[in-house]
């Protein structure tokens, strides 16, 4: 049984802005601390600043080991999940760290987590009461094994392992540990939801043709970078799914951005295209592109797509809400070797993004000698005509 000794305890609270590799070099200094056991409190401390703010505040929280909580969700992703799924009784098959399940159980009468890991049954047996959620039952098995034995529920949480047997990160439905798609039909049998999390990096085509009862597909990005695919089950299968674009924002007071959309809409939706940069610039957040909703932003919004496969957009008057990124266009350069010789003259340093374009973003550093940084965003791409060119602009707030 995990325990941390009074000693220990206040050496962690003493050392808890200590740099833990300077730490782990003096232990013989501390015979009486259980130096293993304060660096990784000390460090779980560290990530949890930013990662789960509300927990780095309780000093008695205790952190798993690194690869728990680099695996876990944040706690912003964990709130958004909490707002999907309510009902009398919860049960999270894949407990982890317990960041998940914890959110989403206050808004249950009652939850089960279920992890095969004792020591992370430990950690969230201590953590729960801490943080008055005594409604949780804790479950030291495995989930399929409890999945298969268990009685219904309203809802079921379920996050398979994303890496395989050599620590790589995989990316299909079918690599995941378990495969969900195999355990489609027993999960709706005990529960009317299922809220399944998987990788960003999934293949979202392939994976609803995969998982048949799908009613709501979630993509979360946190500060315009992806982070999460949320997958809703449920009993009936919808005519069109929903697929909900979200940003989500750490960062000043930028709000989210939320964008729905279906397949069946963005095939229809008309998409004007242009051969000329108006006075505005904008990119979709990153939860648009992946999800592919390039024709119906430019059906819900007046603006006017740059080509077909460059996914960046224009207006003459700044379109307000747009879910993503506004610039206002300072300069439109074609791309020529004169152009890529003279510009650090007036563009010494840019923060360059590369849409549809045949350069990397690298390559074309090393060819402009432009620096990295600053408050100008250059933009390269190519507009419907075919000419590439190089966008230099400015961010304006989104209103």
């Amino acid at each position: 049984m995990m325990q941390i000794s009074p000693e220990t305890q206040l050496f962690i609270r003493e050392h808890s802005s200590d740099d833990v590799r300077v730490l782990a070099l003096q232990a013989k200094k501390y015979p009486d601390i259980d130096m293993p056991t304060a660096i990784t409190q000390i460090a779980g401390r560290k990530v949890a600043a930013e990662k789960i703010p509300s927990w780095w505040e309780i000093e008695k929280i205790w952190y798993p080991k690194h690869l728990s909580l680099e695996q876990c969700s944040s706690e912003i992703t964990a709130r958004y999940k909490a707002r999907l799924l309510q009902g009398d009784s919860l049960t999270d098959l894949t407990g982890g760290f317990g960041i998940d399940c914890s959110f989403l159980a206050t808004g249950f009468k009652s939850a089960t987590y279920v992890e095969r890991q004792e020591e992370l049954c430990e950690i969230a047996a201590h953590n729960f009461p801490v943080l008055n959620l005594n409604h949780i039952n804790i479950k030291n098995e495995d989930g399929v094994t409890y999945l298969q034995a268990m009685s219904p529920v309203d809802c079921l949480f379920f996050d398979p392992a994303r890496r395989n047997e050599h620590g790589g990160k995989t990316v299909a439905i079918s690599d995941c540990e378990p495969n969900v798609a195999e355990l489609e039909e027993l999960l709706l049998q005990k529960a009317n939801r299922v809220m399944i999390k998987l990788s960003p990096m999934l293949d979202l085509s392939l994976a609803l043709k995969e998982l048949k009862q799908t009613q709501e597909v979630h993509i979360l990005s946190v500060n315009n970078e992806c982070k999460e695919l949320l997958i809703l089950l449920g009993q009936t299968s919808p005519t069109e799914i929903s697929i909900h674009c979200v940003n989500l924002s750490t960062k000043g007071t930028q709000e989210e951005q939320h964008f729905v959309f279906t397949r069946e809409q963005e095939q229809c939706s008309e998409c004007t295209y242009t051969d000329s940069l108006e006075t505005y610039l904008y990119e979709p957040n990153a939860s648009l592109l992946k999800a592919g909703a390039f024709r119906s932003i430019a059906a819900a919004y007046p603006v006017r797509k740059l080509h077909p496969n460059s996914h960046l957009y224009t207006s003459d008057i700044l379109v307000a809400g747009f879910p993503g990124r506004s610039f206002r266009v300072e300069k439109v350069l074609p791309f020529s070797n004169k152009v890529c010789k003279s510009i650090t003259q007036e563009i010494p340093q840019a923060n360059i993004t590369v849409r549809n374009f045949p350069m990397s973003v690298d390559d074309l550093r090393k060819k402009t000698k432009i620096q990295e940084g600053g408050d100008v965003y250059l933009f390269a791409t190519t507009l419907s005509d075919g000419g590439k060119v190089l966008v230099v602009c400015r961010k304006v707030s989104n209103i």
